[in-house]
């Protein structure tokens, strides 16, 4: 039998309140495992640590100096799933201020949960 397909999924979620929500999700989905950091934009960092990009803060406004970067190495058929949840859960990634998300191909797991692809099922 062969192993699915991984993926790291990547999600920088705007709305800091919406996290639970969003990890509750990825629960119900089967996704059990995620890395949560703390992240700053680039207008953000630039706006305030560098002088001359000072007007940019009235370009940001209303936007969240912290976010938070969602990391999760999830089979390739729980993709588009999560990235629903994402949507539902945010309000619509098209719209502004709410976040991104993207994937990356996975070549090789190592340490992960055997439930999630490791040991009992490796890539």
């Amino acid at each position: 039998m062969t192993a699915p397909q991984m993926r790291l999924l990547v999600a920088v979620i705007h709305d800091a309140d919406k996290l639970e929500e969003i990890l509750s999700g990825f629960l119900e989905l089967g996704i059990t495992g995620a890395t949560v950091l703390h992240s700053e934009g680039m207008g953000s960092v630039l706006s305030h640590d560098v002088p001359i990009f000072a007007g940019l803060q009235t370009l940001i406004s209303g936007s969240r100096p912290q976010n938070r970067l969602v990391l999760s190495v999830v089979p390739e058929d729980k993709v588009q799933p999560a990235v629903d949840l994402l949507q539902d859960v945010s309000g619509g990634l098209d719209e502004p201020a709410t976040g991104i998300a993207f994937t990356l191909p996975v070549d090789a797991v190592f340490g992960l949960a055997p439930e999630l692809g490791g040991e009992a099922s490796p890539i």
